[in-house]
């Protein structure tokens, strides 16, 4: 028997009044993704895709209908709760970083670990550090966010998400501010971490990036337009052997 989804929205509908005008940003989705499943989300500005990721990642409430996160009713769980959920079981990356300038790479990552009530104090710093190293900073721990490059923040940003061991990750444009090599590597950081079992919904509005995916859903209007599997994804590790040597890690 199959394992329950990660993620499961039935009719879930978002409406927004502006004015007089009644927006709606998404209609009635219905949408199942399982545990282990690398997912592109794509479309045009206004599509839907930011409502539905902000709904997936607890910050936004639907109007109507009903969303499932790895077994849990979240529109029935208060503020504190929804905080718990947001805090144990997702990691975010977005486009912009998002890291605390003044704070060390290290201290970035080991941000999340200290809002949890049950987490160690004393082995917050080891597992911010062992997170750090599987990204390939290791030796950039002690590095403020305006000492490293874009494609490095990021990966500062994509050790943080991924050091509460969540059951999903959460990446809005993760390579939109970065060059074709950073990206690919990103999206190659991604992949290693889909591959150890944790769920991946990505958010895009580059196909080549899509690509990469095991999974593209595309909204219109508020709709699902497609849901196609990807028989083929591209391997990061495959394309950035294509590129010319870089001087230094991004």
């Amino acid at each position: 028997m199959a394992a329950p989804a990660i993620v499961s929205v039935r009719a879930l509908a978002k409406t927004y009044q502006m004015g007089d005008v009644t927006v709606q940003a998404l209609r009635k989705v219905d949408l199942d993704i399982a545990p282990g499943e690398f997912v592109a989300i794509s479309g045009a500005s206004g599509s839907g895709k930011s409502t539905f990721m902000n709904i997936l990642g607890c910050l936004d409430a639907p109007t109507s209908g009903s969303y499932l996160l790895d077994g849990t009713e979240v529109e029935s769980l208060s503020r504190d709760e929804l905080s718990l959920v947001r805090n144990r079981k997702l990691g975010f990356v977005f486009q912009s970083f998002n890291l605390l300038s003044r704070t060390t790479a290290l201290e970035n990552v080991e941000l999340p670990l200290l809002y949890r009530k049950d987490a160690d104090p004393g082995k917050n710093r080891a597992k911010a550090m062992d997170a750090l190293t599987a990204v390939g900073l290791g030796e950039r721990v002690h590095h403020h966010p305006n000492q490293l490059s874009g494609g490095q923040q990021q990966r500062v940003a994509i050790a943080r998400s991924m050091v509460n061991d969540p059951v999903l990750i959460l990446a809005d444009e993760p390579t939109g501010n970065l060059d074709t090599r950073s990206s690919i590597e990103i999206i190659g950081l991604f992949q290693g971490l889909n591959e150890k079992g944790i769920t991946v919904v990505l958010v895009t509005h580059e196909p080549d990036i899509a690509s990469y995916a095991g999974r593209l859903i595309v909204f219109r209007d508020g709709n699902v337009i497609r849901d196609e599997r990807n028989a083929a994804p591209l391997r990061a590790s495959e394309e950035l052997a294509k590129l010319k040597p870089a001087g230094k890690l991004g």
